[in-house]
Order: structure tokens, then sequence, then C-alpha cells
């Protein structure tokens, strides 16, 4: 494919988007819903962002939601504004997805509290999840094997525990990984691997829950750093002394510190962009959770990334990075 046939192969691709965002607005107005009532959902990762955000609409939609936070034994700003609702549909819990314990005693409370246990939980979303920058040179193993924990072994680890109550009622497990769960950003490995294992994970959950009619739905949200606060600049302060300090002498040298401060600010100058609303992915998560007939995947992202996602995933790789990636070559 020459460079022009390619343009307007991205060209159409672009026109043809305005249609799909349109036909999907359509798609999840007629898909037939479930009741809600009666029906329950774990969510981790509720202190903020897209958990807490999701926790509100779903008991506004009828379910009873677990609401699971990090810091809800600590009175987390998240845990106690929930804890504020004073409903008997929200039920906040402590939950650390990196603690064996933390996970079984969340099993136990959530097993208490249903009102109908042998019935099951119909739904699960692993929503819980740290972001992380960083060339490969600069990033540590610990670093690497820290995001991994959350973001991937702790959907692993939740997954496990709560998939009996989810078989129970043929519900649903909903994952929210990322387009850097099919597509990579340099300087996003430890980020990218994780999200990346998590697709995988999911992909074979989906085959071998088909006998048991468990639906595992998997939901990849563009850039929505400005409306969920993953990263902000402090952080990435934190974050960059410690690779700078962390990294050989050789890799300091080579790299220097002037590119290294270049990325650091343009690191900085993402935590204000992306999509503020966080409504699209929201109303993908509880159509996966409510719809009869959901889909495999949900991609709540504006045009561009869209575009870029079938680009990355799609095309040869030389061409993909060829329009991407500085530096890469045809």
């Amino acid at each position: 494919m020459d460079g022009v046939a390619l343009l307007l192969a991205l060209g159409a691709a672009l026109l043809a988007d305005g249609g799909r965002r349109l036909a999907r607005r359509l798609v999840l107005r007629l898909r037939r819903a479930l009741p809600a009532e009666g029906k329950a959902v774990l969510i981790t990762g509720c202190d903020k962002g897209f958990g807490h955000a999701l926790a509100k609409q779903l008991h506004t939609k009828g379910f009873t939601v677990f609401a699971g936070c990090l810091l809800a034994d600590k009175n987390g700003d998240g845990a106690v504004e929930l804890k504020s609702m004073k409903s008997d549909r929200m039920k906040v819990l402590q939950i650390n997805v990196c603690s064996d314990q933390e996970v079984a005693q969340a099993v136990d409370f959530v097993k208490r509290n249903l009102k109908e246990p042998e019935k099951g939980l119909w739904g699960l979303v692993n929503n819980a999840g740290v972001s992380a920058f960083g060339e490969v040179e600069f990033t540590s193993l610990d670093k690497y094997k820290e995001v991994a924990e959350i973001n991937l072994w702790g959907t692993v680890r939740v997954t496990k525990a709560f998939l009996p109550l989810i078989r129970r009622a043929k519900g649903r497990v909903v994952n929210i990984t990322s387009m850097l769960g099919r597509m990579v950003s340099p300087s996003r490995s430890c980020y990218c691997i994780s999200k990346f294992g998590v697709e995988a994970f999911s992909d074979c959950l989906r085959q071998e829950m088909y006998r048991w009619g468990v639906r595992v739905i998997v939901i990849e949200p563009s850039n929505f750093v400005a409306a969920t606060g993953i990263l902000t600049a402090d952080g990435i302060d934190a974050e960059a002394e410690v690779l700078w300090n962390g990294a050989s002498d050789t890799v300091r040298e080579d790299y220097g510190r002037a590119y290294f401060t270049r990325h650091v600010a343009l690191m900085k100058s993402f935590v204000n962009s992306g999509l503020k609303d966080m409504s699209l992915v929201l109303n993908d998560i509880t159509d996966a959770l409510t719809s009869m007939h959901p889909s495999n995947r949900y991609n709540p992202m504006e045009t561009y990334w869209w575009v870029r996602l079938q680009a990355m995933t799609h095309l040869p790789t030389a061409i993909a990075d060829w329009l991407y990636i500085p530096g890469a070559t045809l």
C-alpha cells in the first residue's frame, strides 16, 4: 500500500467513524436492557475516577452496588462520600486487590450481604488500576512488578475469588483495560504490559465461560487522564526523580538530562489532556452489565484514537510505526 492509498484509507475511516459513533449511540439505545432490580455488582477501585462515578450511576439504575475502596478502612474521601448516601443498595467495603486476605474478606462480605446468596452475584467490574511512565532503560524491574501486581494480577486475583458467585448467577465479568491494551506507546511499557495481560486473560476466560452462560467483556477507554486523575503533575515529578536517580551512569550520559527533562515535560502536559466527560465509559460499562446481548469489546474513545487503534492493530507493523512513531522508517 503506497502513502497516498494509505492516507485515503485513513480518511475514509475518519469519515466512517462519524457514522460509527452515531450507530453506536443508536445501538445502545435500542438494545433490550435487562432489569437492574434484584441484581448486585461489585466494583473495584471506587475511591475515585471511573469506579466512583460508576458506583453512583449503577445505584441510580437500581443495582445493589458493592463499592470496593482501597481506603475504606482509612475513611478515604471517596469511600466516605459513598457511605454518606446511606442507602441499603450502596455497600462500601475495603479491598486491596493485591491482598489475598482482603479479597477473601470481600468475598465473605458480599456473601453475607446478598439478599439471595444462592443466586450468586450478577456483575464484577475490575476497575482498580494505576498508571506509570518511563522508557525501558529508565524503568526498574520493581516498577514493572508493582504496576502488574495491581493492574494484571489484581484483576486475576479478584476474578478467581468471585467467579463461583458470578457463575451461579450466569452473570457478567467486565474488565477495564485500555486502548493501550491492544496498541503500545513509547514510555508506557509498564502500563501496556499489564493491560495487554488483562486483554489476554479476558479472552481466555471468555472462551472458558461460554459453557456456563457467563459473559466476559472488555472496556478499552482512550485517554481520560484529565477526567480520572490517574496521573498528576506532582506524581510525574516524583516518579521522574526516581527514574533519573535509578538509571545507570551510562544511561544518564547517553540520553542526557535535556532529553529526559523534555520527556518529563511532555508527560506533564499529558495530565490535562484527553476527554473530561466520563459518560462514554460509564455508559459502555452499564450496557455491558444490562444488555441482553452485550458486545465483547467496547471502545469509548474519540475519532483520532479509534483510527489509530485500527491502524496499529490492522496495518503491517512497519507502516503503522512509520505513521505514528518518531524515528520509524519504512
